[in-house]
């Protein structure tokens, strides 16, 4: 039998008036923390291990870690060692596989509780928030660089593509049935060039988004209703929304095309058979970034993740994956990922993924509408 959930004190003197408290605390890190007892038995949780293994604390709380993990596992072998000789370690690289968090490479900091013989505080850090920030950084110096070539390619491109096809249409007058196969050749790759052209032309538009109160659930069964209808139609999608969201500031329109092309992306991604694409939005408190040209904050709590059980993304194509021209689509144009981490980026939110063999998730984080110049988690 579980033994009764006891609060570990991190200080022997009383909170207060003003003291945090240690529960508050932790639920503000991103790093996952959990506290063990000497039977192996959860007895606390963080807000992001409740994330990390998609379980509520009433469900984890409880729980002996070896029905989480393994009991093979590094880390299960990892909270014996401290329990056996009774001081901190700490291990970068281990391998965190289970159904619920797929696999993962994680680095594992286990530390013995002073106060009480046997009992552990393990905390799993995945991937840093700074890496993270680095990385929308990159996607969006890649949407900056796809927008001036846009820009370029309209101007220096379609004009001398027109007369081209002027010239070839004027040849296949007065041409023979053989030319003509040469001319009518030269005309549909000029068309094909100003269509990729007029593609690339959204991203010289660097007008801010039209800022409207956006229901995004709305927004994701809009995605779900044209998947389903459409190129999503052998596959099984399942939701998972936190109805307490409030609107999101932005262009329904945009929202719609990112999430659309996401969608799309994750369908092609899934086996053909028992394919499965996840849609999940929730809250998730501690993710801020600074608005480009001033030094206001912005807070990201709303997440917006698209999930498959595709093979995964190649090694190679991930540092470039939001770069404009990269895909591994036979007949792609590498677009689509350019024109999303722009969206977003307009939007003011972030946009990063993490991809193991059957567990591929995109996340966008995005701002909350401010209600009397607050954020608030329901209407």
């Amino acid at each position: 039998m579980p033994k009764p959930s006891t609060a570990v004190s991190s200080s022997a003197a009383p909170l207060g008036r003003g003291a945090l408290d240690p529960a508050s605390v932790l639920n503000t890190l991103p790093t996952a923390v959990m506290v063990l007892d000497d039977d192996g038995v959860i007895r606390e949780v963080n807000t992001a291990c409740e994330h990390l293994f998609e379980l509520g604390s009433g469900h984890l709380c409880g729980m002996g870690l070896t029905e989480l993990l393994p009991a093979d596992s590094p880390v299960v072998g990892l909270v014996q060692q401290v329990r056996d000789e009774a001081y901190g370690v700490s291990e970068h690289g281990v391998t965190l596989d289970s159904p619920r968090t797929g696999l993962r490479t994680v680095t594992v900091q286990a530390t013995p509780v002073a106060e009480r013989r046997g009992w552990v505080v393990l905390a799993l850090v995945e991937q840093t928030l700074a890496i993270r920030i680095g990385q929308q950084m990159g996607h969006r110096n890649a949407a900056r660089s796809v927008s001036a070539m846009s820009a370029l390619l309209a101007h220096e491109i379609k004009n001398p593509l027109s007369g081209i096809r002027g010239a070839a249409q004027l040849l296949e007058q007065s041409s023979g049935e053989e030319d003509r196969v040469l001319t009518r050749l030269i005309m549909d790759e000029a068309d094909r060039i100003v269509k990729l052209v007029e593609r690339m032309e959204v991203f010289s538009d660097t007008r801010p988004p039209v800022r409207e109160p956006v229901n995004i659930h709305q927004v994701m069964e809009h995605v779900r209703r044209i998947a389903e209808s459409g190129f999503g139609r052998a596959v099984r999608f399942t939701e998972h929304y936190d109805p307490s969201l409030p609107p999101v500031p932005g262009d329904r329109d945009q929202l719609v095309q990112v999430f659309l092309n996401l969608v799309k992306n994750a369908v092609e991604a899934a086996p053909e058979q028992g394919g499965e694409v996840i849609l999940s939005t929730g809250y998730q408190h501690g993710v801020r970034v600074a608005v480009p040209g001033s030094r206001t904050r912005m807070n990201l709590p709303l997440v917006v993740s698209v999930q498959d059980n595709g093979e995964g993304i190649p090694d190679d194509l991930r540092p470039h994956l939001f770069d404009p021209f990269v895909t591994t689509k036979p007949k792609g144009s590498g677009l689509g990922l350019a024109l999303v981490a722009k969206i977003v980026n307009d939007h003011g939110g972030i946009i990063e993924f993490d991809s193991q063999p059957r567990r591929t998730v995109f996340k966008v984080m995005l701002p909350i509408l401010r209600i009397g110049g607050r954020e608030r988690k329901s209407r």
